[in-house]
């Protein structure tokens, strides 16, 4: 039993740290808390190394279940109420968790699921077991879903330490004792949580509103010892809205996915604090960000390295560097690779796989720090389009497009081709007509070199996108070569 964090919430009680809809919350909290520390006990006295998931919906409900598992030390899983049978499927062949919390339909088709798959499996290795997986490290193991975009789902195996290491490293990085948050993202996401374990172990406040209504929730109170935390999606929806609601704010961390030019200097214009950060599931959230001043200065970098972590560019790894054209004259290109992070908010793998080298983590992104230290991006690695022989990072072309001011949206990808290998193609949502189209290709020939100008372009009503405005590249591949095929 967790007796420290037991005490620090009992201490925590009387200060009103907790607002989910509303101020009774804390009250709330405690006894819900209590309520699960006992029915995890109750199961913990039948099984060596129980394991719980969490489905919750309310987030009053969903903190308290996740404190409750770290308290009574048990394995804790978080899950997306949103999955379906596909991804419960690949969830409950690698883990069978001795407890649910969810609500109760959810509750139900999980275990009506448990059953089909216990009674289809031939032999029962088939279903792994949770001692069999995590017997390897000996602390309980808190279990971030990460890759449901990709089709494939894992995740990531972090503990208190790393959490509380991710913690500090924000801490001292924006030089701040307590940490004050508005949540807008899902709990049960590395972004959201990462909230919930700074205001915890900061003594700060923890605000949850849906990013829609914190005009009308929060109109008479003050924001300025807040962050509030964005993904592009949310960030384009307040800045087109409500912008100056954001200027309140002490920080607006803006992570997620890579946000668009155009809508960074948007941002500028309303003269609104953004940090952008660059972190993933992996690393308990950001392991770099650029603090406001630097980004209101005109800095388009992913900003410095925080504390707690060290970024090395691995440029042996990839053979791409001597065709890149930079933006920054003083970055030399046998600066540029992959990015390799060393850091201990670094998770101990996948589960139930470990990691080989503990600490070290080397992504599939694609970057070079410049002269004064701050990271910047050029894509990813995996989504790198080879045509004719030249490399073509999807991201360059993409911004280039969109500060036509002529689409929606963009994203472009390589569709196999006999003649150039893969063929650069733009997948768009017009602004206004079909016939823009025109327009944008020939502003395209004077900024992009011929290779990197798309040779498909094909027109959707919208761009597969999941809740922090991640493309979805398997269906959106699918949908083009569907497209394709009718032409």
């Amino acid at each position: 039993m967790n007796y420290e964090l037991l005490n620090y919430l009992k201490s925590s009680s009387n200060r009103d740290w907790l607002w989910c809809w509303d101020r009774d919350s804390n009250k709330r909290l405690e006894q819900i808390i209590e309520d699960k520390v006992a029915q995890i006990s109750l199961v913990a006295k039948c099984s060596h190394k129980p394991a719980i998931f969490i489905v919750e919906t309310k987030p009053i409900n969903f903190i308290a279940a996740f404190l409750a598992g770290i308290i009574t030390e048990v394995d804790v899983f978080l899950g997306d109420p949103a999955w379906q049978i596909q991804e419960w499927q690949q969830v409950l062949n690698l883990v069978q968790p001795d407890l649910i919390f969810g609500d109760e339909t959810i509750k139900f088709e999980l275990q009506s699921l448990r059953v089909k798959l216990k009674l289809r499996s031939q032999n029962a290795s088939d279903l792994v077991t949770n001692i069999k997986l995590t017997k390897f490290i000996d602390q309980p193991l808190i279990m971030i879903p990460t890759g449901g975009t990709s089709g494939k789902i894992k995740f990531a195996m972090h503990s208190w330490q790393t959490l509380t290491a991710s913690v500090n490293g924000f801490k001292n990085f924006f030089d701040c004792q307590n940490i004050n948050s508005v949540c807008t993202l899902p709990l049960y996401h590395v972004s959201g949580l990462m909230q919930l374990m700074r205001s915890l172990l900061t003594q700060g406040n923890l605000i949850i509103c849906p990013y829609q209504l914190i005009v009308t929730k929060l109109n008479n109170f003050n924001k300025s010892a807040y962050f509030i935390s964005l993904v592009p999606t949310q960030l384009q929806f307040l800045l087109e809205s409500t912008p100056h609601c954001l200027q309140e704010f002490k920080t607006v961390l803006v992570g997620g996915a890579p946000p668009r030019r155009s809508l960074l200097n948007t941002a500028r214009e309303y003269n609104i604090p953004i940090a952008l950060t660059y972190g993933m599931t992996e690393t308990a959230s950001g392991v770099v960000a650029l603090k406001p001043e630097d980004f209101l200065a005109g800095n388009n970098s992913s900003g410095q390295v925080l504390p707690h972590a060290e970024i090395e560019i691995s440029n042996t790894a990839i053979s791409t560097a001597k065709q890149l054209q930079l933006e920054n004259p003083k970055s030399s290109q046998d600066q540029i690779g992959l990015i390799q992070i060393n850091s201990t908010a670094l998770c101990w793998g996948y589960y139930p796989q470990v990691f080989p080298l503990p600490q070290e983590f080397i992504t599939d992104d694609v970057g070079y720090f410049d002269g004064e230290g701050y990271l910047h991006l050029l894509g990813r690695n995996s989504e790198k389009i080879i045509t004719g022989g030249e490399n073509v990072f999807p991201a360059e072309i993409e911004a280039v497009i969109y500060a036509t001011k002529l689409v929606e949206d963009i994203c472009v990808i390589g569709i196999a081709d006999q003649k150039w290998g893969q063929a650069v193609t733009a997948i768009y949502v017009p602004l206004k007509s079909a016939d823009d189209l025109n327009l944008i290709k020939q502003q395209l020939r004077s900024q992009l070199a011929k290779y990197k100008q798309p040779k498909h372009w094909l027109e959707v009503n919208n761009i597969p996108r999941n809740n922090r405005g991640k493309v979805n590249y398997q269906q959106l591949k699918a949908i083009a070569l569907q497209i394709m095929g009718n032409k």
